[in-house]
């Protein structure tokens, strides 16, 4: 399907949770935030079934994010369900890697191959601070059973937060080319603000060529990062949201005050 500014939408990133085990500084308050009731959250079923629609207009990528994917129960069943779309050629997950030690063989097992995972420091002390209670060993070891499992590509999000971890930046980058990982640096962004720029590493910010569409975790499609507008695929039913999302993308991102990385995935 092809927006108003020809651009060919082949891909869906779906928040399938609000919630998350950490606290990042760019992302989350410190004393978290109001989550949703399970009954707004869609089911694995009502996600799927947004993935056959969305097949059938020309998506065929998925990324799941939150929130922290791995913190929504079950979610190996759901890459399960996605996979078996026919249609879908690539399924991705993006996550803060605390959790892999325990659901990476699941996600394996289910068919996952792709992989982004954040890490912002190599340094114990600073990833407590920047994520305000992670632990890194967890991340590392997560990694590392990642790729014994087989999985390729496992991308590094590096998020560059001014004043903060500027000087990690060479130490994760040749942690990354040690272990064979890609790395991609992201700017600090505010949705407030407006403020963003292209992922060195990455195709993320640049708007002439943005392919994708999002899905937050209580099923509101929505057109673009930076915008405040979302269309529920329960309200309009399925189609109709996306054909909604997709009248409204706009040609560059703006300012968003209603939506925040932790509810609509980054």
């Amino acid at each position: 399907m092809f927006d108003r500014f020809n651009r060919n939408i082949t891909y869906l990133r779906i928040s399938v949770t609000d919630r998350c085990n950490l606290r990042c500084r760019y992302c989350m308050p410190e004393e978290g935030v109001a989550l949703k009731h399970h009954t707004e959250i869609l089911s694995f079923e009502e996600i799927t079934d947004v993935v056959k629609t969305g097949v059938k207009l020309g998506i065929n990528k998925i990324r799941l994010t939150g929130g922290e994917p791995l913190a929504r129960k079950n979610v190996a069943e759901l890459i399960r369900m996605i996979k078996a779309v026919d249609g879908i050629q690539d399924v991705g997950l993006t996550t803060n890697g605390t959790l892999l030690p325990q659901f990476a063989e699941d996600l394996w097992q289910a068919g996952l191959r792709r992989l982004n995972i954040s890490l912002d420091t190599l340094n114990n002390d600073k990833y407590r601070e920047i994520t305000r209670n992670g632990e890194l060993n967890d991340v590392l070891t997560g990694i590392g059973i990642a790729k014994k499992l087989g999985f390729d590509p496992i991308k590094i999000n590096f998020v560059r937060i001014p004043g903060v971890n500027e000087a990690d930046e060479k130490e994760v980058k040749q942690f990354c080319i040690r272990n064979e990982l890609k790395i991609r640096f992201i700017r600090q962004m505010d949705l407030a603000t407006g403020a963003f720029s292209p992922v060195e590493g990455g195709e993320g910010g640049n708007c002439s060529i943005c392919n994708r569409l999002r899905m937050t975790a209580d099923g509101k499609i929505i057109p673009c990062l930076f915008s405040d507008v979302g269309y529920s695929t329960r309200e309009y039913g399925i189609e109709e949201a996306f054909a909604k999302a997709l009248h409204i993308k706009p040609k560059q991102g703006k300012i968003s005050v209603n939506h925040n990385f932790y509810n609509i995935g980054g």
